[in-house]
């Protein structure tokens, strides 16, 4: 008996594991923490985070592994190498820029939000994603992808009494199930296939699946991916998103925006390139034409965004978000056209990495703006430099960034990137489908930066930004501004290691 018996490498697992202690020691802090003294737990929730972040650097000297299959060193459960890494970086550095941001919001909360329940979904969910990108078999990647998304529905409805939120949740809550069960169906297909869990043995296995049981194996393959594609707003499982990012608080709109783009993605790298390689041919295809899909329908819904609509703003970058999604999915697409897969999967965690930083940053600057304008209209934003000229031009920034166009050099890059990894694989038509959607994409960014340095419509008026906020705001604006100069260094820092 004592054979069954395995060590758990504590280290490799800290990121997600300090982020889910703190969780629950928020959660009972709360009940003992006067109502005066609530704003400390969000502090001890954004130092956990940061904690977590720390801990990757102890693993950077080597890849790592644990919960690994008794006698066989080479099948284990979690394994921290570098995409795992990358990936958990993206996600706690953004749960740490989202946590930053609620600080401000839960103290502004008029209705008073349950600041201690907030801190555990946040922190709660923020383990469940950080757990994802280690996960190497399919019964960790689900249970990860469940622990990401349970908290992140009670989040986008915290806001008691309040229609929206309560709408928002529930159909954010319903089509997210329904992908999952979808997912799940296909897991118990491919499992039964194959006999095997573990994602580089049903790699081995799935390529000598019987004749008999080729399209059941098929069938497994697309249905996982479903689950996945939902929770990277792909078309058509995209409709939850511009109802569930005005519904929900700001910061979790921007939460779900970036670290629930990240578990999508990982979740569809590791499932195609790691477990499915042999079925490239089923789901390249099917990728390619997601992608073409899902930037098409993203930038023209952003397109019909009317300036003066109540919450314009938020749903201005819902749709962008979408259409951002669609330039993710191209090199994962790539990859089962390439010979270099691994290079393309670097370029979507680079592009993952620009995104993610820039658009924390349009939020930040958004969340600042909806502290005085609440309806946070994009015409509210009409001669923002007159009144805070530091936020115009770093908001200003952060859009060209998105766009594509200096000064926003890590936009620009970025792109260039994912383009170059469709034309590499052979994919000229989809480079053009890219191609077409930048311009269009183009026209709602220049719209809504040209709109900040107009004259003010009455008297500008200059208030004082909190300091999680400037915070906030200051770090992706580093962050930006410091990988604009060499963009370079992403592409170094995302090469993964996932073969």
């Amino acid at each position: 008996m004592s054979s069954m018996v395995q060590s758990v490498d504590w280290l490799a697992i800290a990121p997600p594991t300090i982020t889910a202690v703190v969780g629950l020691v928020v959660l009972v802090a709360d009940l003992f923490v006067g109502d005066g003294r609530k704003a400390l737990l969000g502090w001890v929730s954004v130092a956990g985070l940061a904690a977590s972040a720390l801990m990757l650097l102890p693993l950077l000297d080597g890849d790592r592994a644990t919960f690994c299959l008794t006698g066989d060193t080479g099948l284990c459960s979690y394994t921290a190498d570098r995409f795992t890494l990358v990936i958990q970086l993206l996600v706690l550095g953004g749960a740490l820029l989202a946590a930053l941001l609620s600080v401000t919001a839960l103290k502004d909360a008029n209705k008073g939000l349950p600041e201690g329940e907030y801190w555990f979904l946040l922190l709660s969910s923020a383990a469940g994603a950080a757990l994802l990108p280690a996960s190497r078999d399919l019964a960790t990647l689900i249970v990860a992808l469940e622990v990401a998304s349970l908290p992140a529905f009670a989040l986008v409805g915290i806001k008691h009494g309040d229609k929206k939120s309560s709408e928002a949740a529930l159909k954010f809550f319903l089509s997210s199930v329904t992908a999952t069960a979808v997912s799940l169906m296909g897991v118990s297909f491919v499992y039964a296939t194959t006999g095997t869990l573990y994602l580089t043995r049903i790699a081995d296995k799935i390529q000598h699946v019987d004749g008999q049981f080729h399209t059941l194996a098929q069938a497994g393959v697309v249905l996982t991916l479903v689950g996945f594609a939902f929770k990277t707003a792909a078309v058509p499982f995209h409709f939850w998103v511009p109802d569930t990012y005005v519904g929900a608080p700001l910061p979790i709109a921007a939460y779900l925006s970036v670290v629930g783009k990240a578990v999508g993605f990982s979740g569809l790298i590791l499932v195609t390139v790691v477990a499915f390689p042999s079925y490239a041919d089923v789901w390249g295809p099917a990728l390619a034409a997601l992608a073409a899909l899902t930037m098409t329908v993203g930038n023209l819904g952003a397109l019909r965004q009317r300036a003066t609509r109540a919450h314009s703003a938020v749903r201005l970058l819902a749709w962008s978000s979408v259409g951002q999604a669609g330039y993710l999915l191209v090199p994962i697409a790539s990859a089962a056209y390439s010979k270099d897969a691994e290079k393309a999967i670097g370029s979507t965690v680079a592009y993952a990495l620009m995104y993610a930083a820039v658009n924390l940053g349009a939020f930040a600057v958004a969340a600042l703006v909806a502290r005085t304008r609440p309806l946070n209209r994009i015409s509210d934003y009409r001669g923002l430099y007159a009144e805070s000229p530091l936020s115009a031009l770093l908001l200003g920034f952060f859009l060209l960034c998105l766009a594509g166009l200096p000064p926003g050099i890590i936009g620009l890059f970025a792109k260039v990137t994912v383009f170059s990894a469709a034309v590499d694989a052979g994919l000229g038509w989809l480079a053009v489908v890219m191609a077409v959607n930048v311009v269009i994409a183009l026209f709602y960014y220049l719209q809504w930066t040209t709109l900040l340095f107009r004259a003010p419509e009455g008297e500008a008026a200059r208030h004082p930004v909190p300091a999680p906020l400037t915070a906030a705001i200051a770090l992706t604006a580093v962050l930006g501004i410091a990988l604009s100069g060499a963009p370079q260094l992403i592409l170094r820092f995302s090469a993964t290691s996932l073969f």
